[in-house]
């Protein structure tokens, strides 16, 4: 039997069928021509769908610019195009090779459990993308705090999945429009100015009153500062070292920083003129006499 079986598997070089390979080798290089203009097809075709996507994002812009459309708005807008047209300039080069686009999307559907499951955290950064822009909550330049994880800065960009902060310190943040959209955010740009609380101690033996006429005048003194609205000095707290005044009031968005420095330093030299001093920590030690008498 095992010889039988060795005499059925054996196959001689006659029994090859030559006429096969002969007119698989006589076809080889017409299929790799085809196969190759094929790829050369694709690619010319991948360049020209590139340009043709950025002349549209191009006009999409303008159009909206004209339309003045909200940045946060347009930026949107501007990723998901370009997102839906890549992916539909790749199904159509993939078609090109072959690549049924029925049977991907029936494959696609039948996956779709699984899919979702698997980009649900995109699908959550979409929706944010989409509420902030019909919400509001914040626009492009203003300035937010994310309380979920501490970051600020400036909104520079509101994009398909991420929005983009600058920090203060010139930092880029992204955080997803899901987490944005899922956490409590202070926006301190929504009402176009900015109150500003100023701590500024002085000694016990200080006059308070002439210290808040010095303040208050520095306040009067600088052009940022809103003289229509409320200008205070009030004592927060009597703490160990001294009197902790508090100096309040408000100034322009764009103005805040620089105003808030400026004023720190011209109430120090103000304090300096008239002679009232600011406390630093301090440790009075007195020492009995009759410590060392036995």
């Amino acid at each position: 039997m095992e010889k039988q079986a060795a005499e059925l598997v054996q196959i001689t070089p006659d029994e090859i069928d030559m006429g096969l390979i002969q007119t698989y080798l006589e076809q080889l290089p017409d299929k790799a021509l085809r196969f190759g203009m094929r790829v050369v097809l694709a690619l010319v075709f991948l360049l020209i769908g590139m340009q043709v996507i950025k002349l549209v994002r191009r006009i999409v812009r303008r159009s909206l610019k004209k339309a003045n459309a909200d940045v946060g708005v347009a930026q949107f807008l501007d990723s998901f195009i370009k997102v839906t047209m890549y992916i539909v300039l790749i199904f159509m080069i993939a078609s090109g090779f072959g690549l049924d686009a029925a049977s991907v999307v029936a494959l696609l559907g039948s996956a779709g459990v699984a899919i979702g499951l698997a980009v649900q955290g995109s699908l959550s950064n979409f929706a944010g993308g989409v509420l902030i822009l019909l919400l509001k909550p914040f626009r492009v330049d203003d300035y937010i705090k994310v309380d979920s994880d501490g970051h600020e800065g400036t909104v520079k960009e509101i994009q398909l999945f991420y929005t983009k902060l600058a920090t203060p310190d010139n930092h880029v943040v992204i955080i997803p429009n899901g987490t944005l959209t899922n956490s409590s955010i202070l926006n301190t740009s929504m009402l176009g100015d900015r109150r500003m609380d100023i701590p500024v101690g002085i000694s016990y033996d200080a006059d308070i009153r002439r210290a808040r006429e010095v303040i208050l005048q520095v306040l009067e003194d600088d052009a940022a500062v809103l003289k229509e609205k409320d200008r205070r000095v009030f004592v927060q707290e009597l703490a160990d070292s001294g009197v902790n005044l508090n100096v309040r009031c408000f100034a322009l968005n764009e103005d805040y920083w620089e105003c808030r420095w400026r004023i720190t330093e011209q109430i120090k030299y103000a304090l300096d003129e008239a002679g009232i001093s600011i406390p630093y920590p301090q440790m009075d030690v007195h020492i009995d006499g009759n410590a060392g008498e036995s």
